[in-house]
């Protein structure tokens, strides 16, 4: 699989955010090389806190296959999973998630925790991180850095 080319669509997904005054990240979901869903951080939009990007997605996926286990599926986001959407993941037996940056100060796949390798828990997600990491950081960066300059 080209994962640069779904992070590509994953990063498309996260400058949707741009727009509506949500953190940029941006979440697919990849079946038998098929995207069969595709969502963005909205969470000031819905005013729900469990509105990220990696939830969304997973609903999109659940429907679309009709069932909560998205066995064979891959997740491409531009950031690392926070605790939430990392346990999102494996309770959805996600195979692979391929992420862009990583989040030292809030990621669950290996920066402050690591949920979706805890040998402790019935299912572990195989990670591919960094792929295009630079694009994926500099569209966080330019967020955040836009924001302190209107406050």
């Amino acid at each position: 699989m080209n994962h640069e080319y779904f992070m590509k669509i994953a990063i498309e997904e996260a400058k949707k955010c741009l727009f509506l005054d949500e953190v940029p990240v941006g979440a697919i979901i990849v079946k038998d090389g098929k995207i069969i869903a595709r969502a963005h951080n909205l969470r000031e939009t819905l005013r729900d806190a469990t509105a990220h990007a990696e939830i969304l997605a997973i609903n999109e996926a659940c429907m679309a296959l009709g069932g909560w286990r998205l066995l064979d599926c891959t997740m491409y986001v531009t950031l690392e999973p926070c605790p939430m959407c990392a346990g999102a993941l494996v309770n959805s037996r996600i195979k692979t998630l391929i992420f862009g940056t990583r989040d030292p100060k809030g990621g669950a796949c290996g920066s402050l925790y690591n949920i979706v390798a805890d040998e402790r828990l019935n299912h572990r997600i195989e990670i591919i991180e960094g792929v295009l990491q630079d694009e994926c950081s500099k569209l966080l960066k330019e967020f955040f850095k836009s924001k302190r300059k209107k406050d």
